[in-house]
């Protein structure tokens, strides 16, 4: 299951809807809906992500939230490597090769570290922009 497809679930159960109710209302079959919750189908388009938004009836930050997780939410994910160093590569692959084998916790070990460090790489290229900018 993807961060997107738990949200949508969860959302669903709260209020109360069936896949088949939820699918016909978004004109899809309640397979691919069914495939969508479960991560065996890719992203939904822009399109279906604003009428699932529209049809749950979400607010504003759930809507941005939908939005994010539905970006996040690739079920079958390509890594470029290319023009990295080794240790990106090593990272890319053995990620690839383990990341069936971690248990749900050891997944969440490996995710928050990985959020922390990224968001360090993210302040330092937006020091790095700033500092490049021409003073007025």
């Amino acid at each position: 299951m993807t961060p997107f497809g738990e949200k949508i679930r969860a959302l669903r159960r709260e209020r109360g809807i069936t896949q088949q109710e939820m699918a016909k209302a978004l004109n899809i079959s309640s397979a691919y809906l069914s495939a969508l919750e479960h991560g065996r189908r890719s992203r939904p388009t822009w399109d279906l992500l604003q009428r699932i938004i529209g049809y749950l009836n979400v607010i504003w930050d759930d809507a941005e939230e939908l939005e994010r997780l539905a970006e996040l939410s690739h079920p079958r994910v390509t890594v470029e490597t290319a023009g990295l160093g080794p240790e990106a590569t090593l990272l890319a692959n053995r990620l690839a090769e383990t990341i069936a084998l971690l248990d749900r916790q050891e997944v969440q070990c490996v995710l928050d570290a990985l959020e922390a460090v990224s968001e360090t790489a993210a302040d330092r290229q937006k020091n790095r922009r700033s500092a490049a900018r021409p003073v007025r």
